[in-house]
């Protein structure tokens, strides 16, 4: 199996032939994360699934952008980042900021939400934040928006539903999602973000 990690980025992803890749790759891994980070003057979501404006970066616009070049559906995963990304002194997307808290700038999901903050989660954009504490805005996804990624992957069909393996005797089964970095999450109950994506795309 041949797979590509690729940002979710036109910046990035105009530079690929994408329609003469489908020949050669099984998988786009689609890094749908760090949008919004230092390198920015103001905070951001990092994940957001939507953008909030015409030519903002988003899950779905990366989507569509490979969709349109002929790529096929089920040869693109999309990611989820298991990590949050940290601006302190801002307290919604676009303002501005004056550092990042956690570890360069992140915090690992499973220490989110911070202690002292209140979780909530913008549904036009798709992203989960917390505000206050130690990180000030901080930007993720949640069980929550995982599940509307699931459903959102359903719709487009993305992922594939079975696939030979090089031998040609394994069946590999994939769809939808994938996650950067597991050992990050939560693992196993209502708050783990691989099983609420398992849950939305298998429909239990």
């Amino acid at each position: 199996m041949l797979t590509a990690a690729l940002p979710a980025g036109s910046w990035a992803l105009q530079h690929i032939d994408l329609y003469k890749a489908q020949e050669y790759l099984d998988l786009i891994n689609l890094m749908a994360y760090d949008f919004a980070g230092p390198w920015r003057p103001t905070a951001g979501h990092h994940a957001q699934l939507y953008p909030a404006q015409d030519g903002e970066n988003s899950g779905s616009a990366a989507v569509d952008y490979i969709l349109a070049t002929g790529f096929p559906s089920k040869k693109i995963i999309l990611g989820i980042p298991v990590y949050g990304r940290s601006f302190i002194g801002a307290s919604r997307a676009g303002d501005q900021y004056h550092g990042n808290g956690g570890d360069e700038g992140t915090f690992e999901y499973k220490a989110l939400p911070r202690p002292g903050t209140q979780e909530w989660v913008d549904v036009d954009r798709c992203g989960a934040v917390c505000t206050g504490g130690d990180g000030g805005f901080v930007t993720y996804d949640n069980p929550e928006t995982v599940r509307m990624k699931g459903r959102y992957c359903k719709e487009k069909d993305l992922g594939v539903s079975g696939l030979l393996a090089s031998d040609g005797t394994s069946l590999i089964t994939l769809q939808g999602l994938f996650y950067w970095t597991g050992t990050a999450d939560i693992t196993h109950g209502p708050r783990s973000l691989v099983e609420s994506g398992f849950r939305a795309l298998h429909g239990s």
